[in-house]
């Protein structure tokens, strides 16, 4: 269905009071649960009812709509299988909520009561977590401590107030290390009240997670800690991640959570920014120093912002480099500077299509058509105006544009750097630089007077 904006049913249901599994006949009066399969950022969504707010934009993809109910606002997760496509030539059988992972944003405001039925479609039982709000302690859903699981083919109700303003997600906490690896997990928002309070012009939100899937397969490894070989976010790695563009001065909020096994030092070219907010609420003005790069841990979340003041296509993505690559292979020998032409000669007489890897460096990866699995994604790939960008994982672009209408998040395409502006070859006279061997200096021996136990004394050259 078109998520964007269905009319939702608007029938009114009872009540339903803690994490508890939903009668039938309240099941009968479920809001509809709204899917989204197209892997390309939606338009925000703007409010139809309830206090208004600027609504955010889900990078690569979506907000869950609601309905409201008696003043509360009504919305239905379905945890399910799924499947993602990471890249174009490449797709993930996952887990995650209403036909994607990571699920739909939820977006409310500060003091609204929300009610969120959860239906479970996977082949085993869960639960879902607030991570960072403030509720009940039977809605902080952790199975065996706070609730029952939710069997499979149940639905349990979740109903707290969203107390204080702010960036969280939402993940299992059941069989955790098997959901969150299959990729369960969302992003939730919660406005302030006053919408005057700390206002953008452009507030995206996404989430860091990881998967380790082998070439040519789709299902990824959930027992793995560290080597993942696919660095995602919101379960799409470059060049499948779409830019985050923005208008020439525009004030920009990018809100990032981790969900990963490890940090990642988010780094913007171009501009500097200033960490604003966590997981745990909003960084006072006097707290707060400008930054270009900042490191999430494993379970945080920031909330930095920026003027948009420089235009161009700027660089987005995680400084460890790993993390900028797909389907990282870690037991390939480093072979710079190795010859080996007669080795690879003789190999090329039993494989033909035998290809040398890395002898002057990995640069050629980028442009190499070489043969690959089914459903395995380059290690460097996807194509700017002057060539290959040999990227890949947790990469995208900032667009900064002038001229741009205050909800218009199209690409404009790449930009046209003004005369003078590029870097560009020199041609001119080159200067010899000055060599010389290093001197070496003589070493005069040096004598030691070694004193032994009993004041005997002995002499070593």
């Amino acid at each position: 269905m078109d998520t964007k904006r269905r009319s939702f049913l608007t029938a009114s249901g009872a009540t339903l009071l803690g994490a508890a599994a939903v009668s039938r006949a309240g099941a009968a009066s479920l809001p509809e649960a709204p899917m989204q399969t197209s892997p390309a950022t939606q338009p925000p969504l703007a409010p139809r009812n309830g206090r208004p707010y600027r609504p955010v934009v889900t990078l690569n993809g979506w907000t869950l709509p609601w309905r409201m109910n008696d003043g509360v606002k009504e919305f239905h997760l379905v945890a399910e299988p799924v499947v993602r496509e990471f890249a174009p030539g490449m797709k993930a059988n996952l887990w995650g909520y209403n036909g994607q992972s990571p699920g739909p944003t939820i977006e409310v405001v500060e003091g609204d009561r929300v009610r969120i039925f959860v239906t479970n479609k996977l082949p085993e039982h869960t639960t879902i977590h607030w991570h960072g709000q403030r509720l009940p302690n039977g809605m902080d859903g952790v199975g065996g401590l706070n609730q029952p699981q939710i069997p499979v083919g149940k639905t349990f109700v979740y109903e707290f107030v969203a107390r204080r303003p702010g960036t969280f997600m939402y993940h299992p906490h059941a069989d955790e290390m098997t959901q969150m690896a299959m990729g369960m997990m969302g992003f939730w928002v919660t406005h302030p009240k006053d919408p005057r309070f700390m206002p953008v012009d452009r507030d995206f939100v996404f989430l860091l997670n990881a998967y380790d899937i082998d070439p040519g397969s789709a299902t990824p490894k959930i027992m793995t800690m560290l080597d993942f070989n696919l660095w995602n976010w919101n379960s799409r790695v470059f060049p499948g991640i779409d830019p985050l563009v923005v208008r020439h001065n525009d004030r920009v909020r990018i809100r990032i959570g981790n969900l990963t096994m490890t940090n990642h030092p988010i780094h913007l070219h171009g501009h500097e920014f200033e960490v604003t907010g966590t997981d745990g609420g909003w960084t006072p003005k006097g707290s707060r120093w400008p930054e270009v790069t900042t490191d999430i841990a494993v379970g945080q979340m920031r909330a930095i912002e920026f003027d948009a003041t420089e235009e161009g296509d700027w660089a987005f993505h995680c400084h460890k480099s790993h993390h900028t690559m797909n389907a990282m292979g870690h037991d390939v020998p480093t072979m710079i500077g190795v010859d080996h032409r007669d080795v690879v000669r003789k190999i090329q007489r039993l494989v033909p299509e035998y290809m040398v890897m890395g002898e002057r460096g990995m640069a050629d990866m980028g442009e190499m058509e070489m043969p690959l699995p089914d459903n395995t994604l380059p290690m460097m790939t996807g194509q700017g105006p002057y060539g290959a960008l040999e990227m890949g994982g947790m990469f995208t672009t900032v667009k900064v544009r002038k001229g741009l209408a205050r909800d218009d998040f199209k690409d404009p395409g790449w930009y046209a750097q003004p005369p003078g502006t590029q870097a560009r070859e020199w041609t001119g006279a080159l200067a010899e630089p000055a060599r010389g061997a290093p001197a070496r200096t003589a070493t005069a021996p040096v004598e030691l007077t070694v004193r032994k136990p009993g004041g005997g004394s002995g002499h070593n050259h």
